[in-house]
């Protein structure tokens, strides 16, 4: 990573709260500018997760998604606007987040992730964050990250509960939480089931939290532990993780040893 050498006097003034704070000081911004974040999806979670790492600063910041905007999206996907509905999701979320930061460089990604092309895409970043909403890139992203060797932040949502984790090469995997998908149809999408329109909001925004502790090397980060949020109780708890010997990719005798046809994996999930 090559480092920014100074700052302009627009981004002394844009980052000072950072700047000033000795954990994160000039050298952690520089590493936030410098920094290369892939984010799957421009969603629910998508959305708060890009703002607040534009606002922060990442330097690079790539967005995976092939979809259009709908108006039934702006319920909770504040990314996007009236006005953005039709538009590509990529396209859409360049332009608030260039509003927010010009110093973020946004490289829109409109096409859906599959074996052939996730190793090369996911290859270019630092961090992987994986918000979609299908199990299939979630096993994608999970997989291709292990063998990249990539740190992995993990968010998802149903109805009034979300869950978050982090997952660093060699500490355990998303396979090692869910070694296989549920069968087709017993987890209902957004679109059949809904969902609180204010949960991504939270959940997106520990996951930015998470991003820039990885980049920054702060703190504790959610390795080997599981966030769960339930909204209705207003109740955070956390469940411990570990890596599961007889994981397929992780484990000690893995079978998954390159990346697979996820659609037929999960069956259509």
């Amino acid at each position: 990573m090559t480092m920014t050498k100074t700052f302009t006097p627009q981004q002394l003034k844009r980052y000072s709260r950072h700047i000033i704070m000795p954990q994160v000081g000039g050298n952690g911004q520089r590493r936030l500018l410098d920094s290369k974040v892939l984010l799957l999806g421009a969603g629910g979670l998508g959305s708060p997760t890009a703002l607040y790492l534009a606002a922060a600063g990442v330097g690079t910041l790539g967005i995976v998604d092939f979809d259009t905007v709908d108006f039934s999206n702006l319920q909770r996907q504040i990314l996007h606007n009236t006005k953005d509905v039709g538009r590509l999701k990529v396209a859409s979320a360049a332009d608030t987040l260039n509003n927010i930061n010009p110093d973020v460089k946004v490289i829109q990604i409109a096409k859906r992730l599959d074996s052939e092309s996730a190793m090369e895409v996911m290859g270019q970043y630092d961090i992987i964050v994986d918000g979609t909403d299908n199990f299939a890139t979630r096993y994608l992203s999970n997989d291709a990250a292990y063998f990249l060797k990539k740190p992995l932040v993990h968010g998802s949502i149903f109805l009034f509960d979300g869950q978050i984790s982090v997952f660093e090469p060699g500490k355990g995997c998303y396979r090692c939480l869910y070694p296989s998908p549920p069968p087709p149809g017993m987890v209902p999408s957004c679109a059949e089931a809904g969902v609180f329109g204010v949960l991504p909001g939270i959940v997106g925004s520990i996951m930015a939290v998470e991003t820039i502790k990885l980049i920054l090397g702060l703190g504790r980060p959610l390795v080997n532990r599981l966030m769960l949020f339930d909204a209705l109780e207003m109740e955070f708890r956390e469940v411990k993780l570990r890596r599961d010997p007889k994981c397929p990719l992780c484990g000690d005798h893995p079978t998954v040893k390159e990346l697979i046809d996820y659609e037929v994996f999960c069956g259509g999930a």
